[in-house]
């Protein structure tokens, strides 16, 4: 009774947070990025929640803060510059600047060394000591230690009926138990007394913010930047937390995981100031002295590194640039004049994905018949839904990371086929155990030794096409669609259907046949394999996309009912669901036999090896010829040792929102996403939001993605793959056996081992559409408006004489061309 008398008594005299501190570390908190797990896994922008800022603004914090870097090295434009990068472009950023700066300045900036000063946590203060020479770094062993904790607790569990807050509570307390448990940490680090001091730590997040915040007299205007810095040491884990936080907010769901996650480190910090107060008075003292002068100069140093990274970002514009004049010559002068074609019935239509690789595939096909038409649309095709597999509990998001699904769709089979569907699942348990990613990953290999190299060897000389257990369940061409518990109704289905035909703009002349073709890649040994996939499908191929679309559009009964609102399908127009290949350049079409359809069939057969041809050259196969080339391509794809099957959405650098026939022609070397837009069809401008608030965004995650892991691969990007451990089967990869959680790319995904396989380059975006409309979306748009006018990305508007300006801060500037 004395004891808990005690206890109770300590607890109240505990320190409890002030509202401007709680608001602090919740701004702190809220800085943080989602990453998706790998089955599931969609490209973001790391510096998405810090939109509201100017992007040299957060590059400076960010530099300072952890020594990230948000803009390339200068040997990076040392080897550029005089190459891709001319003196012209050079001077244009320069006044886009407004500086007077020379070219020879800026080439003298190049040569000279930085020597910037950084912000350092507690554990970075200790680690430097006189007494830590031979000893672990604490910086090391606090992230290690962190991360392990967390791949035990966030094990993945079943929310489908509660929110993650919920199902992860007590994230900071279960931390404490477990460390007040761990004596192996005084051992490994040769420090005793550490498990008494954490036996004195509070036991709730918000005392123990409280507490240290108080004891390491952090100053109220600072704490945002400090709670920062620490999520920062753990940033993986903290965009995992963050990617929780996202899923319960799509869900109306309130989730302070992060607040614990940022208590948690902390914590490190407040045991590791006591405890050097304890054990070495001499070295505390220069340390509290230390502390107490880097608290007063944090903002005094984030404006250094923005100073001293000026010019870098200078000769950022000045590459951008020099990408973009290219671009508006082959944008001024393509070879279209007009749209000669206008009210004709095309012989073949095809609508594919906004994905940059459907670009070549797409000019490709256009390329074997004049009358061919396609046409570019989001790759979930307008459709909301989650996919449950027959006789299954599956349920799988196909749509975009930014939306809700809110339609679940499931195959309509024969009761037989069904009840044998959970069997196969069974056997498939223990590949689905170690990943939602390819059967033979590296860790396995580890794991199952001399039993797995039968395998291997297997594997190495007679390859097999990677099984995905979910992909290669039976899937019919008719479809349950239900929202609630109710099954869709007719008229909700007609609604469905003439919304995604008229944002697609399929109102016009149909042909025969239309395909809808989604995407997806093929590797083996790849637990980033659904990157490759459709980021538009949740990280899923899309294959249940366009075969819900085509099961709906070819039903009579909905055909009747888009017919009463206006839009008539003539009923010879079949739509057929297809899947392109991205790494093979092969098509499957479904539901209907197109090798019957010897045009239609020939010419898919004929883009597909116009489309290898053309990608050979990045992947080193150029020297191949079909049928060889083929061959090949698609034994990498098999091959369990490749660690580049393709190059994915790697050089993206554009989106163009434009009718098709504005860009047809034009080689735009895979680097565009292309999205089909006729603004006189768009009156007020709602297909116009749709676009700019919805792929505009999803391509803006993509393209900053990219740039972020080839910027700073050791933050944003994901390392080696060859050492990837998969962690809790799809949460995400360690590289090697601890360390932060990895997020963002692997090298062998951005480097040839040679050189850059993507150009860092933030994402320009074309519109074709009127000035007011394209500033109307802005305006009601804050989220836009962001991105715009903080350059996170840049917007042109491309008129109908072909020439360029470009819009930001709600004003119009004449471009260079």
């Amino acid at each position: 009774m004395m004891a808990d008398n005690m206890t109770n008594q300590a607890t109240a005299l505990r320190p409890s947070l002030p509202d401007n501190q709680r608001r602090s570390l919740q701004a702190a908190c809220s800085r943080i990025a989602p990453t998706w797990p790998l089955d599931e896994l969609i490209a973001v922008n790391p510096w998405w929640e810090m939109r509201d800022e100017h992007v040299s603004q957060v590059s400076a914090r960010l530099s300072a803060l952890t020594q990230a870097n948000c803009v390339m090295p200068k040997a990076y434009f040392q080897e550029i510059w005089m190459e891709t990068l001319q003196p012209q472009h050079l001077e244009t950023a320069i006044a886009e600047f407004g500086k007077d700066y020379s070219v020879e300045t800026m080439e003298r900036y190049l040569l000279n060394e930085d020597d910037q000063t950084h912000w350092h946590n507690i554990s970075d203060f200790v680690d430097s000591g006189p007494n830590r020479k031979y000893k672990m770094a604490w910086r090391d062993e606090i992230t290690h230690q962190i991360s392990q904790f967390c791949a035990d607790f966030f094990r993945p569990q079943n929310v489908e009926s509660a929110p993650y807050a919920n199902t992860y509570q007590g994230l900071y307390l279960e931390w404490l138990r477990t460390t007040r448990q761990d004596k192996g940490i005084e051992i490994l680090m040769a420090e005793d007394g550490l498990t008494e001091l954490f036996n004195d730590l509070p036991e709730s997040a918000e005392a123990l913010l409280a507490e240290a915040l108080i004891g390491l007299r952090v100053p109220e205007g600072e704490t945002a930047e400090y709670s920062h810095a620490l999520l920062l040491d753990i940033n993986g884990w903290a965009s995992w937390v963050a990617y929780l936080r996202w899923q319960d907010r799509l869900s109306g769901h309130d989730n302070d995981l992060m607040m614990d996650l940022l208590a948690i480190r902390m914590a490190w910090e407040w045991v590791l100031w006591r405890h050097q107060k304890q054990t070495d008075k001499v070295v505390f003292n220069e340390l509290k002295v230390m502390w107490r002068h880097q608290m007063t100069i944090v903002h005094d140093l984030i404006q250094n590194h923005q100073n001293s990274q000026e010019k870098s970002w200078i000769w950022q514009r000045a590459a951008e640039i020099a990408y973009q004049s290219t671009l508006h010559q082959q944008l001024k002068y393509s070879p279209h004049a007009e749209q000669t074609d206008a009210g004709k019935t095309p012989t073949l239509q095809a609508a594919f994905c906004i994905d940059v690789r459907s670009e070549i595939i797409r000019r490709a096909l256009e390329a074997q018949d004049a009358g061919i038409e396609t046409l570019g649309f989001a790759g979930f095709f307008g459709l909301p839904i989650e996919y449950r597999p027959a006789g299954t509990d599956i349920i799988r998001p196909q749509l975009p990371g930014l939306l809700k699904s809110n339609i679940q769709v499931a195959p309509i089979l024969p009761q037989q086929k069904t009840a044998s569907i959970r069997e196969k699942l069974n056997k498939k348990a223990r590949w689905i155990e170690w990943s939602n990613a390819p059967p033979s990953a590296f860790t396995m290999v580890e794991a199952t030794g001399l039993i797995y190299a039968f395998k291997l060897l297997r594997n190495s000389l007679f390859p097999e096409d990677d099984s995905h257990p979910v992909n290669h369940l039976p899937v019919s061409d008719a479809f349950e669609l239900t929202q609630g518990q109710d099954p869709l109704s007719l008229s909700q289905k007609v609604d469905l259907a003439y919304g995604i035909l008229n944002a697609m703009g399929l109102t016009g002349p149909l042909a025969e046949t239309v395909l809808l073709v989604g995407h997806g890649s093929s590797s083996c040994n790849n637990p980033h394999a659904s990157g490759l996939d459709c980021g538009a499908c949740g990280g899923q191929t899309g294959e249940i996309n366009v075969r819900v679309l085509a099961y709906l559009l070819n039903d009579p009964t909905v055909r009747d009912g888009l017919q009463a609102k206006g839009l008539t399908i003539p009923t010879a127009t079949r739509f057929v669901a297809a899947m392109h290949n991205t790494t093979t350049d092969e098509f499957t079409c479904f539901g209907e036999d197109i090798a019957r359809n010897e045009p239609v069939s020939n010419w898919l057969a004929r883009a597909g090896e116009m489309a290898r041809q053309e990608r050979s050259i990045r992947l080193g196969l150029d020297h191949l010829k079909e049928p060889v080339l083929h061959k090949s391509i698609k034994h990498r794809a098999k091959d369990w040792s490749q660690v580049r099957p393709e190059w994915g959405l790697s050089n993206n650098a554009a989106f163009i929102v434009a009718p098709r026939w504005r860009t047809r022609g034009i080689n735009l070397q895979g680097r565009a996403f292309l999205h089909d837009y006729e603004a006189s069809q768009d009156p007020d401008a709602s297909l116009l939001t749709q676009i700019m608030t919805a792929p505009m965004v999803v391509t803006n995650w993509i393209n900053l993605q990219y740039y972020a892991s080839v910027c700073d691969n050791h933050t944003y990007g994901s390392g080696n793959k060859v050492l990837h451990n998969v962690v809790d089967g799809c949460i995400g990869v360690f590289e090697g056996n601890g360390g932060d959680l990895r997020i963002g790319l692997p090298m062998q995904s951005l480097h040839d081992g040679n050189k850059w396989m993507h150009e860092p380059l933030r994402l320009s975006v074309y519109i074709d559409a009127p000035r007011n409309a394209i500033a109307k979306v802005v305006a009601e748009n804050e989220v836009v408006r962001q991105l715009i006018d903080n350059e996170w990305l840049f917007c042109f508007r491309w008129d109908s004489n072909g020439s360029v300006e470009r819009f930001i801060k709600q004003t119009w500037q004449a471009h260079h061309n």
